[in-house]
């Protein structure tokens, strides 16, 4: 369905979700329509911000970045707490991983939801997804049903949260990106939990990614670009 009468906001971290996402909700919203935002939360690795920033160039998206530095005074985690390193691989057990973040994705899109508001946006495009992921609950179909519900008494508003992804294996995600027109920009996505480029290939983000783009039987477009790179073509 198209809604091109309706305007859209993408919460776009620079990463292989996020992207596909944007890239799913300028199909769906058309142009004109659609914005990105993109959260300054203390994260270590800022590339991932100088990514988004490319990638919305890239879409021909505005993008505004807003500072929410709380996470990082918390810490406790390994994505903004520097003594604290990503665990390498992806977990066999129940526990979450040292890379979740508390209350991220709630924050996020609490903000992003109030953001919107201003900029008479009632739908919110995130790349959370409850298959293939790492574990954190706040990318669970009913974390973001609750979560639109108090964002709609909360605000009298009708706000909307579209989640793409919510039950694509990763596989199932490089084919959207491919159906969307996002392979481009995928090439200037960041994923690596330890913030390396090219990806260090052994932290759990870098391993779903390169599991999903295998199963796909698809190139990655950011191992080909660094490849490319490192050759000097």
């Amino acid at each position: 369905m198209n809604q091109a009468s309706e305007k859209a906001l993408v919460v776009l971290s620079g990463g292989q979700d996020s992207t596909t996402c944007l890239y799913w909700a300028l199909r769906r919203f058309g142009a004109g329509n659609v914005e990105a935002v993109t959260f300054d939360y203390g994260q270590r690795h800022r590339i991932e911000l100088d990514c988004a920033d490319k990638i919305a160039r890239l879409a021909g998206v505005r993008q505004t970045l807003l500072p929410i530095d709380t996470f990082s005074a918390i810490g406790g985690n390994a994505l903004t707490d520097d003594t604290i390193a990503p665990e390498d691989g992806v977990r066999d057990d129940d526990a979450l991983p040292n890379t979740f973040v508390p209350g991220r994705n709630l924050i996020f899109l609490t903000f992003a939801a109030a953001f919107a508001y201003t900029r008479g946006a009632r739908h919110l495009v995130t790349g959370v997804a409850q298959t293939d992921y790492s574990g954190y609950p706040d990318c669970r179909e009913n974390t973001l049903k609750a979560l639109e519900l108090a964002l709609r008494l909360g605000m009298d508003s009708r706000v909307e949260l579209h989640t793409p992804l919510m039950y694509l294996s990763k596989a199932e995600t490089v084919t959207l990106a491919q159906q969307v027109g996002a392979m481009e920009a995928l090439a200037w996505s960041h994923t690596c939990y330890n913030g390396e480029v090219p990806p260090c290939g052994h932290c759990a983000s870098c391993e779903l990614r390169a599991k999903g783009f295998a199963e796909a039987g698809v190139a990655d477009p950011l191992v080909e670009r660094c490849q490319s790179e490192a050759e000097g073509r």
